[in-house]
């Protein structure tokens, strides 16, 4: 009776064990891959409970989630023989599990140092033909299509999918950051210049135009007032004339007085004359009214 026992105890034991062997899992996040006896007979993408052949058969767990790999710094030689030392990240997801394994191994951490190889042959290739203006200006993102298109075509042979390539960031080697920065200070002090000389070409072109146009204003308007200055004396001339001819003693009288006005009126002015000089008679004697002089 207790062989009995013993015998459906020890049934019942592997009765149990065979069946947990049997049942796997296959979370919503995960995919599974199974191999029997080594080699590879089925894949699983449909979360859920599974069933398996006990003690034969073996599950392998890859997750299908998108995972992130940051690959090392290194330093890289650009296209225009400049240096730079680079790092960042990759992410990736594993999308063919079979693949995969037969490519890589059932590690799924093994990818690494395939990826960080494939990342850095392909970073390095396209570097190697852009300048370093264009790894750090706009064109950047020009750059990383290439890099990612590069990766993504070797990972696919690994049953991966790369979804992104990235630079974290980049840095010039301690050795040649002096001689880029003389060299960057170089090229912007010849577009300083180069600047300058196209203003100070533009400034003398506008000061020439300013003087010719001041020139010919000035000459327009000297001849202009030229003309009014001749007109004007011409109608002093006409206006004086007729007023001569008004009354001519009048303008007899009023002239010798100015004349006394101005000879006579500052009194620093000494005049030699006879008593009975013509030009002393209205201080002897007041005009006559309508007499000519």
């Amino acid at each position: 009776m207790n062989r009995l026992t013993l015998a459906a105890a020890a049934l019942g034991v592997v009765v149990l064990i065979a069946l947990f062997g049997s049942v796997y899992t296959v979370r919503q996040t995960g995919q599974a891959l199974i191999t029997q006896f080594g080699k590879p007979v089925a894949v699983v993408t449909k979360p859920g409970l599974h069933f398996k052949m006990p003690f034969v058969q073996t599950v392998i767990l890859f997750d299908k989630r998108l995972q992130m790999d940051a690959f090392p710094a290194e330093e890289t030689i650009l296209g225009d023989q400049k240096r730079l030392i680079v790092d960042g990240f990759v992410e990736y997801r594993i999308v063919d599990p079979l693949t995969y394994y037969q490519t890589v191994g059932p590690d799924p951490d093994a990818i690494l140092q395939r990826l960080d190889a494939v990342v850095s042959s392909s970073m390095r290739n396209v570097l190697a033909s852009n300048s370093l203006i264009a790894v750090l200006s706009s064109s950047r993102t020009h750059v990383l299509t290439q890099i990612l298109g590069q990766v993504r075509a070797a990972a696919a042979g690994f049953g991966v999918r790369v979804a992104d390539v990235r630079i974290s960031r980049t840095s010039l080697p301690v050795q040649n950051t002096d001689a880029v920065l003389k060299r960057m200070r170089s090229e912007r002090e010849r577009v300083a210049a180069e600047l300058r000389a196209k203003g100070a070409e533009a400034a003398q072109k506008i000061t020439a135009g300013a003087d010719r146009d001041r020139t010919v204003l000035l000459a327009n308007a000297n001849s202009e007032a030229s003309a009014l200055r001749g007109e004007g004396e011409a109608q002093s001339i006409a206006i004086y004339a007729k007023a001569v001819d008004q009354d001519p003693h009048f303008y007899g009288i009023w002239r010798t007085l100015e004349a006394y006005r101005h000879g006579l009126g500052r009194g620093n002015n000494r005049l030699v004359l006879s008593p009975d000089s013509p030009f002393l008679r209205y201080l002897r004697a007041a005009p006559a009214p309508g007499h000519t002089p």
